[in-house]
Order: structure tokens, then C-alpha cells, then sequence
């Protein structure tokens, strides 16, 4: 069972219901031995970093995460999700969860694109993802796959933890992280066909690695 993050900065209804349509078993839960007996993790988040660290903090969640981590439970982090995973976050000035080093930016809208027009802050839309490193979690889709994205802030992390890059005015990441702790800046359970892809190689992922 993937354990689907409950706290209030989360997109948790729409992520379970693209689990439910993979069939794929899952629960929203606060509940730490729920989290802990899970086979993956799934670390939505729509809103604010700051928010959303509060109430992670208000529940005792971001330490369920940080030992989960540790013990090498898979996650999969989504947008907010994304972002605090890093140290910190210029939205709010949000001291974030430390699991991956780097901070989270915002957008500069003097930034231009390929018609040299100002790009629009928030970035929403579809754009594709450029792998720098092959990962499981994109097994089976193609190389000029959409997702969609909805955000006004970007993720910086360490050069080594880059797994892939966008392209909005400039190149940023778009995803990050390691095998087994994944972070992607769009919303692959909104992004169609290949989120939902996604969504099952992460799954696939968290069964074969022994903790189903």
C-alpha cells in the first residue's frame, strides 16, 4: 500500500484518485505506523512552503518523514512536496526540511522566452522534462512526454541531485533527488497518460524494492 501524505498543503484527493485508477492501493494518512508499515510514501503539496511546514510541524510529520527517509522508504515528493524537501525556501523565507541540499527560487519575470517575450509568473502549462540521469521513474515514457505544471517557485538542489531539467526562460530543475527519493516539480497526476505512468513505475518501484 503507497501511504499518500495527509496534512493541509496537500493535493491528496486528486493523487488518490489516479492511484485508483491504476489500481493501485493506497490510504491518506497522518497516521505514523500507517506511514511506516506503507510500501512508499506520496509528499503532495499545493499552497505555500511556509504553510505547509507548519502544519508539518504542527502534526510531528516532518519527523515521520526524515526517519522514513533514513529507513530508505521510497517517496515520491510533488510539487510543494518538491520544494520542501530542500533546506530552504524564498517563499514565506521557509526554513524547509533539509533532506536534500539546495534551496527553492522564485521565477525572475525578466526572464524571456524562445520569442523574447517576458515569461508569466506563475509558470503554468505543459512543458516536457529533460532527463540528465535515467531513472526509474520515467520506465516506459517517451522522451517528449508533457507534464503540467502550476508553480510561481523552482527547485535548486545540489548539481549532483539533478535529475532533470525544464526549460521556462532558462533551464531549471524539475526534478531531483536520488533512486528511491524522488521529487518532481510538475503534477504528474494531472499530466495525463505519461503521469500516470508515473505514478505506476513508482509503485512498481516501491513493490520490487521489498517493501510491499
Amino acid at each position: 500500500m503507497l501511504a499518500i501524505l495527509k496534512y493541509k498543503a496537500g493535493n491528496q484527493t486528486s493523487v488518490r484518485r489516479a492511484l485508483d485508477h491504476l489500481g493501485i492501493e493506497c490510504a491518506i494518512t497522518n497516521d505514523p505506523e500507517t506511514i511506516e508499515k506503507s510500501c512508499g510514501i506520496i509528499f503532495p503539496g499545493v499552497g505555500a512552503a511556509g504553510q505547509a511546514m507548519d502544519e508539518l510541524q504542527a502534526e510531528g510529520l516532518d519527523e515521520v518523514l526524515k526517519a522514513q527517509i533514513w529507513a530508505e522508504k521510497p517517496l515520491l515528493g510533488i510539487c510543494v512536496g518538491c520544494q520542501i524537501l530542500l533546506d530552504y525556501s524564498q517563499e514565506n523565507d521557509t526554513t524547509a526540511l533539509g533532506i536534500v541540499p539546495g534551496e527553492c527560487r522564485m521565477f525572475n519575470p525578466s526572464w524571456t522566452d524562445e520569442d523574447n517575450r517576458p515569461i508569466r509568473v506563475p509558470h503554468m502549462g505543459w512543458n516536457q522534462v529533460r532527463l540528465l540521469q535515467d531513472n526509474a521513474l520515467f520506465k516506459g515514457i517517451d522522451k517528449n512526454a508533457e507534464f503540467y505544471f502550476v508553480h510561481s517557485y523552482y527547485p535548486a538542489p545540489a548539481e549532483e541531485f539533478v535529475l532533470g531539467v525544464t526549460t521556462y526562460g532558462r533551464d531549471f530543475c524539475s526534478i531531483h533527488g536520488r533512486t528511491g527519493l524522488w521529487a518532481v516539480q510538475f503534477h504528474p497526476e494531472k499530466s495525463g497518460r505519461p503521469g500516470l505512468q508515473l505514478l505506476k513505475n513508482f509503485d512498481t518501484f516501491c513493490k520490487e524494492a521489498g517493501n510491499a
